[in-house]
């Protein structure tokens, strides 16, 4: 697995036939889908903010987009290495962010430092920002990573709560 990762990383980014980079995609989806530590190789090989963007590419051709996204759910389901996760939040279409709240979901519960880690490197506020139906899937994640955090940081990071807290500071009275 370690000698075939980075060689399929090289296909997918510098490969200029798609046919080939849709080979290299799905199969480092094959191999990121049978562990977190299959997952965390994939991951490690930086080829997740790649597959990510050659299935939004509208230059890609249908099959590797398709190829793409299959590998990224695949490898998603089973990545629980967050730092490679968390520049994904920024950039996946709706579809594929609900995989990488979910994987947050079930390691933020159980890890105190990835708790810390996602609040101090702007993953908790990027949550906040996320537009969900309520009900969904995607609105259950969240409020999972909620719930495990004190009620005062969600809001914290909560978007227009910088505004409701300095209305208060021009509203307050100071008692003198």
């Amino acid at each position: 697995m370690s000698q075939g990762v980075p060689q399929l990383a090289i296909c997918l980014s510098e490969e200029p036939e798609d046919h080939i980079k849709a080979a290299a995609a799905w199969s480092l989806g094959q191999i990121g889908r049978h562990t977190p530590e299959h997952a965390r190789a994939v991951a490690v090989a930086g080829v997740l903010p790649v597959l990510l963007s050659l299935y939004m590419a509208t230059e890609s051709s249908e099959d590797l987009q398709v190829k793409a996204k299959k590998a990224l759910k695949n490898i998603l389901q089973k990545c629980t290495h967050l730092s490679a996760l968390e520049p994904l939040l920024h950039d996946a279409p709706p579809n594929i962010l609900k995989h990488i709240v979910g994987q947050f979901s079930k390691v933020l519960p159980h890890d105190s430092k990835a708790r810390r880690l996602f609040v101090t490197s702007g993953g908790l506020k990027k949550v906040q920002e996320i537009k969900s139906e309520a009900g969904s899937l995607l609105q259950e994640y969240i409020n999972t990573i909620n719930n495990c955090y004190p009620e005062e940081i969600v809001r914290y990071y909560s978007p227009g709560y910088s505004e409701a807290l300095l209305e208060r500071v021009e509203n307050y009275h100071p008692v003198l």
